[in-house]
């Protein structure tokens, strides 16, 4: 079992936002817990930050804590040791032809033309689905952190961006969009995939995968990459021992 812990700072601030709606549950009321954004440490806080827990959207760095809800469980996975099952390997298979690059985090007429598309087609009524340019860059673009759009193209076509964060001994996946007209193509499992390949040859210890909740559709296939190591608030551990 691992334990890791921030720098031994007492003023390092630490924020509870209002309540919200809960971007997974329709029912609940979220509110997170945030670093101090002006905080000129921040992008060397965040590597342990993700090791706590913590995930990055934007310029801010933030970990679910809704009053009477531990539903957000923070899962990474070790990728040395994982080993794809027979699902992923068809996966791969069925995408072989697919090429990726890792490109900077710049934005694009062509990444953001997708990036609507994913939205239109998948968040529809959820609150981001009328993203524009700005939107995107303030959601996706840190002003501080180390980010890389994974490009993922077929015949030259774009079809997927794994945005994705740079820390020492990991990556993050902040977010991945996608062409929602080849959803049975498995794209987001792909984009996961050749994460894992990037980290391996990068010798990165962890790809983040941020938050699963157990029962939500939307986050079962996290469960698949295994082992699968989650956080239960003081240290990591294999998640089944985890959460059962």
């Amino acid at each position: 079992m691992k334990t890791d812990a921030f720098p031994p700072r007492e003023d390092v601030r630490l924020f509870h936002t209002g309540e919200h709606p809960c971007g997974y549950w329709s029912d609940r009321i979220a509110r997170d817990l945030v670093l101090d954004p002006r905080d000129p440490r921040l992008p060397a806080f965040y590597p342990t930050a993700l090791s706590w827990g913590f995930r990055r959207s934007g310029d801010l760095v933030y970990r679910p804590h809704c009053r009477g809800c531990r539903a957000c469980v923070p899962v990474r996975i070790p990728v040395s040791h994982f080993t794809p099952d027979r699902s992923q390997r068809r996966c791969a298979a069925r995408n072989a032809q697919v090429e990726a690059r890792v490109a900077p985090a710049e934005r694009s007429e062509e990444h953001l033309a997708l990036y609507r598309r994913y939205l239109t087609s998948r968040h529809v009524g959820g609150g981001m689905d009328d993203h524009g340019a700005s939107e995107f860059q303030q959601f996706l673009i840190g002003r501080w952190s180390q980010t890389r759009f994974l490009e993922l193209r077929e015949d030259g076509r774009l079809i997927a961006v794994a945005v994705t964060d740079l820390v020492p001994n990991a990556l993050s996946a902040v977010y991945t969009f996608f062409d929602p007209d080849l959803t049975a193509r498995s794209l987001g499992t792909l984009a996961i995939l050749r994460q894992v390949e990037w980290a391996r040859r990068d010798h990165h210890q962890y790809l983040y995968l941020g938050y699963w909740i157990n029962g939500h559709r939307k986050m079962e296939y996290k469960r698949r990459f295994k082992p699968l190591e989650a956080f239960d608030g003081r240290s990591w551990d294999d998640i089944e021992k985890v959460v059962g």
